[in-house]
């Protein structure tokens, strides 16, 4: 499942907004338009890269966070290239086996190979490349490793000019670390060494909604606290919104990912922070940045019960850690957790309670915090987001 913007537009102006999206490069390249339920408007797909808000468009017409459809004609290229190199017979004989679904992070493809097919590696970088020519790395992934869930990444592709290397890559090549494009900002990451999904967008933007209601009922700006930030994803759509969010604790347990941070909030702050990673600490009156330990942070006094938005982003122990995460928050006025859960789905209500029970009174005529899948992650397991508005501390 990957949720998306799309921009509701009247048939009769499909087609002038087509044209000025492809223009501005603001439309999902390998994802359909939609038709609209009520048949006379279209769902046009919006590229992750483009910015929050579409000068001339987003004022003229809604936008509507939906499942995106894959367009099989790019892919098509792919089986065509793929064809090519190994034979019909061959391609047809693993069936649907092939890595059809891919990632991009910045000029990189991420694809994840199985184990049947690792004969066929190169054959599928080629196909790969030949048919997405703005890529310049394509890597395997093969799956996470260690405490800090580091990426497993493993160059399987690389462009040299006008051909595509398999094997032998010269370093400077093979460059990990690239600028990706987000809701008109740019976000410098490296996916072997702090990785963070870009498809995932919609998500970032539904937490931005989520944190502009908040700071609408608390009339002033608001003190989030992101305990996994990684390299910063979520908080530079949150800081690009003008006066939303006042102080920021952003902390991470990867010095990789914190360095990095550094760098991102260093342009998108346009302050200065260190070259270097270090701990947390009050690099400015406002932010509260570096390494930390997010299960340890409650125990220290400038850090517990100073927050309005709770960011929980590490899905796969979310539920384990919120007991330790909740003191974080300010109880003396209404709050929010925003967190994601990777689980099965039918194990899903059971985390429901978990979560319920991990958590404080809800804020009164508020729904209660409910898991919503987002996505498969794997054919077994869903990644879910939840959000609890969390009620202020009787008076005593």
């Amino acid at each position: 499942m990957n949720v998306m913007r799309h921009l509701r537009v009247p048939n009769s102006k499909v087609e002038g907004v087509l044209a000025q999206m492809k223009a501005e490069q603001w439309l999902a390249i390998g994802f359909r338009v939609i038709p609209d339920e009520d048949g006379t408007h279209r769902l046009l797909p919006i590229s992750t890269e483009a910015p929050s808000e579409l000068p001339g468009l987003t004022s003229a017409y809604e936008v509507e966070l939906v499942e995106g459809r894959a367009d099989e004609r790019p892919s098509s290229d792919w089986w065509k290239h793929l064809k090519e190199i190994l034979g019909e017979e061959e391609v047809a004989f693993h069936g649907e086996s092939w890595p059809s679904n891919h990632e991009f992070i910045g000029d990189i493809m991420i694809v994840r190979i199985d184990e049947a097919l690792r004969a066929h590696t190169k054959a599928i970088a080629k196909a790969k490349m030949h048919s997405h020519p703005h890529v310049r790395l394509v890597m395997d992934d093969k799956g996470v490793q260690g405490e800090l869930r580091i990426r497993d990444l493993e160059p399987i592709g690389c462009r040299n000019g006008d051909h595509v290397l398999t094997s032998d890559f010269p370093p400077h090549l093979i460059e990990t670390r690239v600028m990706v494009r987000e809701s008109g900002r740019s976000i410098l990451c490296d996916p072997t060494r702090a990785y963070f999904s870009t498809k995932l967008q919609a998500e970032r933007l539904e937490t931005l909604a989520l944190a502009k209601e908040l700071r609408s009922l608390l009339g002033r700006p608001i003190r989030v606290c992101d305990p996994f930030c990684g390299v910063g994803p979520a908080l530079a759509t949150l800081l690009g919104e003008p006066d939303l969010v006042g102080d920021l604790l952003a902390s991470d347990l990867n010095p990789d990912a914190v360095e990095m941070l550094f760098d991102n909030l260093r342009r998108w702050d346009r302050r200065n922070y260190p070259s270097e990673t270090t701990p947390l600490s009050r690099i400015h009156e406002d932010r509260a940045v570096g390494i930390a330990d997010a299960t340890k942070l409650h125990e220290a006094p400038d850090t517990s019960g100073s927050w309005d938005l709770l960011l929980v982003n590490l899905p796969h122990r979310t539920v384990e850690f919120l007991p330790s995460l909740v003191p974080l928050l300010d109880r003396t006025g209404p709050s929010m957790v925003r967190g994601r859960v990777i689980t099965a789905e039918s194990e899903i209500e059971e985390a429901n309670e978990a979560i319920r029970k991990a958590l404080p009174p809800r804020l009164q005529g508020t729904p209660e915090p409910t898991l919503k899948i987002k996505r498969d992650y794997s054919s077994t397991l869903r990644l879910c987001s939840f959000e609890a508005w969390i009620a202020p501390m009787p008076e005593k």
